[in-house]
C-alpha cells in the first residue's frame, strides 16, 4: 500500500479476521494447509493492540503454538483477544503489571508486542523466569534499554532459552540474494550507503491526565521515550538492513531534524537527515520523513560500490547491478511473510534447541545506531557512538495515574 497509515489501519481492522481464525471461523491464506505440529509451544502474548492481535493470527496459522495467556494494559483488549484466541478467562491479564502474571501463568514462551519503553523490563523478567522471548522492534528507546536487552539475550543463551527479534527485511529471499552478492565483493569497494524511511505518520492527539491515550493506536510512536522517535521505530527497518549488509555499525553521526506535522503533541521528530560515519571512512546518508503529504511509503537501503549498487527493499524490488551482474526480484508480502518466517524460525529454535539468539546483536546495534542518529540530529552536532554509550542517557515516561 502506498500510504503506511492506511496500511496499518487495514492491518488493525484485519486483526479481527486473524483472531477469528483461531476459533476456526475464517481462514487466513494457507491456514487450512498448516502442517500438523505434534509439539505445541504454550505461548503468552503481551500487547493485544494492532500489531499484537494481528501477529497472533500468524502464530495460530503456524500450527505449532497454543495461546495459553494474554496480557494488555487495557482489560477490554485482553478479554477481546482472549476470547478470539480461546484463552481461559483466568489467564487474561491487564494493567502495567499484567505481564508478570502472564509470566507466572504456565507459559513456555512470551511474545512481546508493547511500546519499546517497556521491552527491557518485560524481556528481563521473561528471561529470569526461564522462558523464551519473541520480541518486536525496536528493542528499546534509550541506551540503557539496549544494553539491558543485550544482557537479557546473553542470559537466555546461558539458560538455553531462545530470544528472537522480529525484523522482516533480512528474511526475504530477494534481499538475501542481493546481500550475498554484496558480501561476495560484486560491487568492488563499497563507496557509500543510502537509506530511506518514509511514512505518513500516526495520529498525535493532545495529552490527557494520564498517558493512557498514548498507549494505543500507535500514538506512542510520537513520543521519543515510549517509541524511540520515528527514526527508531519506522526508519530502523532500512537502517537495520544497512547494518545487515555491511556487518558493522557506524562510529559517529551528525545531522538535523525537526517537527513538521501540524498540531504536534509528542516530541518525536518527523523529518530527519543524518550522515553516519564508519570506522573505515564509509559514509551513510539517511533520510526520514513521517508526514501525511501523499508521498508513497518507502523503506529502502542502497549499497553503492565502485562497480555498481545493491538495493534492499521492504515493498518493491530488490536489485543488484554491476559491471558483471544483474539481478532483480520482487520483495513479496514482506510485512506478513517476514513475520511468518520469523515465527517458524522461533518455533524451530525452541523445539530443536538452537540457543544462538543471533538476531539480538544486530538488533542492539540497529537501535543504538538510530539513537545515535536521533541524538546527533536533535542536538545539531556530531556525536560518536562512544559518547552516547558513555552518557548512558535514560529516558523516563510519566506513568503517574496508570493502573498498576
Amino acid at each position: 500500500m502506498n500510504n503506511w497509515l492506511d496500511r496499518r489501519t487495514f492491518l488493525k481492522t484485519s486483526s479481527l479476521a486473524a483472531g477469528a481464525s483461531a476459533l476456526g471461523l475464517v481462514s487466513l491464506a494457507g491456514a487450512d494447509q498448516a502442517p500438523v505440529r505434534t509439539r505445541k509451544i504454550k505461548l503468552g502474548l503481551v500487547g493485544c493492540g494492532g500489531r499484537g492481535s494481528w501477529i497472533a493470527g500468524l502464530f495460530v496459522q503456524h500450527g505449532g503454538y497454543e495461546f495459553h495467556a494474554v496480557a494488555d494494559y487495557f482489560q477490554a483488549n485482553a478479554d477481546k483477544w482472549g476470547n478470539e484466541l480461546g484463552v481461559d478467562g483466568s489467564r487474561r491479564f491487564s494493567t502495567l503489571s499484567g505481564y508478570k502474571r502472564l509470566i507466572e501463568s504456565g507459559v513456555e514462551a512470551v511474545a512481546l508486542e508493547v511500546p519499546p519503553y517497556f521491552f527491557a523490563q518485560h524481556a528481563q523478567a521473561t528471561v529470569d523466569a526461564g522462558l523464551h522471548v519473541y520480541m518486536a522492534k525496536p528493542i528499546a528507546a534509550d541506551v540503557p534499554g539496549c544494553l539491558a536487552i543485550q544482557q537479557a539475550a546473553k542470559t537466555a543463551t546461558g539458560k538455553q532459552r531462545c530470544f528472537l527479534v522480529d525484523y522482516q527485511m533480512p528474511t526475504d529471499p530477494a534481499n538475501i540474494e542481493v546481500r550475498k552478492r554484496i558480501l561476495a565483493g560484486g560491487l568492488g569497494k563499497i563507496s557509500q550507503v543510502s537509506t530511506i524511511g518514509i511514512c505518513s505518520g500516526f495520529p498525535d492527539p493532545p495529552f490527557q491526565k494520564t498517558i493512557e491515550n498514548r498507549l494505543q493506536g500507535l500514538t506512542w510512536v510520537n513520543d521519543i521515550a515510549l517509541g524511540c522517535d520515528f527514526i527508531g521505530n519506522f526508519d530502523i527497518h532500512s537502517i537495520d538492513a544497512a547494518l545487515w549488509a555491511l556487518g558493522r555499525r557506524p562510529v559517529a553521526a551528525l545531522g538535523a531534524s525537526q517537527i513538521v506535522r501540524p498540531d504536534p503533541h509528542g516530541d518525536s521528530h518527523d523529518v530527519c537527515s543524518v550522515i553516519y560515519e564508519y570506522a573505515d571512512g564509509l559514509v551513510h546518508n539517511h533520510f526520514g520523513q513521517a508526514l501525511a503529504n501523499q508521498q508513497p511509503a518507502a523503506l529502502t537501503c542502497t549499497i553503492h560500490g565502485q562497480k555498481g549498487y545493491g538495493t534492499l527493499e521492504y515493498w518493491r524490488k530488490a536489485e543488484f547491478r554491476s559491471d558483471e551482474q544483474a539481478y532483480r526480484a520482487d520483495v513479496a508480502n514482506l510485512y506478513e511473510a517476514g513475520a511468518a518466517r520469523n515465527i517458524d524460525t522461533f518455533y524451530r529454535n525452541v523445539t530443536e534447541g538452537n540457543f544462538a539468539n543471533d538476531t539480538v546483536p544486530r538488533a542492539v546495534d540497529s537501535a543504538l545506531t538510530c539513537i545515535l542518529g536521533r541524538e546527533a540530529a536533535a542536538r545539531g552536532t556530531r556525536l560518536t557512538m562512544e559518547q552516547i554509550l558513555a552518557e548512558g542517557k535514560h529516558l523516563e515516561v510519566n506513568l503517574a495515574g496508570l493502573k498498576t
